[in-house]
């Protein structure tokens, strides 16, 4: 059993995740959490209490955080200092904040991944191998989300760039085409062209309950494990 906390409770995100956290055997929530001055605050979820109180996290073994970069980082701090694990799916965050993120996981098992979806982490898995042999070839990628989305390129797109780039590749994050419109969930999709042929790998995400249900199980997988910096490829294919 895992005694959950959930950062962020009151995003779209974070009701996605508790709604299938309440379906999961293995799952007990405790606390959803979000920063002082939050409107919800002190009110209650299906019974889970939306709180600021971080002291709550000793009844806890993880917090799942899928809210914004500062409130990603305050809320590591604190687990930090509650000497629990935490499930990161937060995404633009600076260079600076991946930095702390590193720092903290050498005191407390983090795993953090820019998209928690077991189908986009077997797409990372699969466009390994293309890149590895497709090198002659010209590549692009583009990336579609919804209109409230706030970074562009997505950090998928980004991820799925360093991974296109180690095996030589020059591709810069401003060559990505990204799109915003609509209620969009999240659509990636690599191109690799020669005079001879195309290729093609494409995700598309009918639900936000992929990036939910990836969180609830690197939140279980996460439990036993020493500190550390871990990926859902960790999780999925180690």
């Amino acid at each position: 059993m895992v005694n959950l906390a959930i950062n962020g409770i009151c995003g779209k995100m974070g009701q996605r995740i508790l709604r299938l956290a309440e379906k999961d055997d293995e799952i007990k929530m405790i606390v959803g959490f979000e920063q002082e001055g939050h409107p919800e605050l002190g009110k209650e979820i299906d019974g889970i209490k939306v709180s600021s109180d971080y002291t709550l996290l000793e009844q806890c073994d993880s917090v799942i955080d899928f809210s914004a970069p500062a409130g990603t980082i305050a809320t590591l701090e604190k687990t930090k200092e509650a000497k629990k694990s935490i499930v990161i799916g937060t995404t633009n965050l600076d260079k600076e904040q991946e930095a702390e993120i590193e720092s903290v996981s050498k005191d407390i098992p983090v795993v953090y991944s820019p998209n928690m979806s077991i189908g986009v982490n077997l797409f990372f898995k699969i466009l390994k191998t293309a890149a590895s042999v497709l090198r002659e070839y010209q590549v692009s990628i583009k990336e579609a989300h919804h209109i409230h989305k706030k970074d562009a390129p997505s950090g998928t797109a980004k991820k799925l760039a360093e991974i296109i780039n180690k095996f030589g590749f020059n591709l810069d994050y401003n060559q990505i085409e990204s799109k915003r419109e609509g209620e969009i969930i999240g659509d990636h999709q690599v191109t690799f062209e020669s005079e001879l042929d195309s290729f093609e790998i494409i995700h598309h995400a009918k639900t936000r309950d992929i990036f939910a249900q990836g969180a609830i199980i690197a939140a279980k997988w996460i439990k036993q494990k020493p500190a550390g910096l871990y990926s859902m490829e960790d999780i999925l294919f180690d």
